[in-house]
């Protein structure tokens, strides 16, 4: 069963709201496959094994994301229609814990 397929339509402007909220995560996700592109095709860091991890880190993390902010947006999207308190949002915590350690690997890197 679809999204649209559950309750009443809501307010325009609170789908539209939900929509703009999901492709502003996509952005997130454009960044971080861009960033682990720019850390491969740069050779940053000098190590081998500890730049193909970021890449590979900062690429799954995207894919990730991408996949949760979508289920994320069919959630909140089927409360509204549905009239129900709208989901936690996890999404938030995970991506800032995956971005706080990629970062600090990276300022290691860099400082060593």
């Amino acid at each position: 069963m679809g999204v649209y397929d559950v309750g009443d339509e809501p307010d325009p402007r609170y789908t539209l709201a939900n929509e703009r909220t999901f492709l502003a995560w996509v952005r997130t996700t454009l960044a971080m496959l861009a960033g682990s592109v720019a850390l491969h095709s740069l050779g940053i860091p000098t190590a081998d094994w500890l730049r193909n991890a970021l890449v590979v880190g900062l690429a799954v993390l995207g894919a990730l994301m991408s996949a949760l902010a979508y289920r994320r947006w069919a959630a909140v999207e089927r409360a509204m229609r549905l009239r129900e308190p709208l989901p936690r949002f996890g999404l938030g915590l995970v991506v800032t814990v995956a971005l706080v350690l990629v970062s600090v690997l990276l300022a290691v890197t860099l400082v060593l």
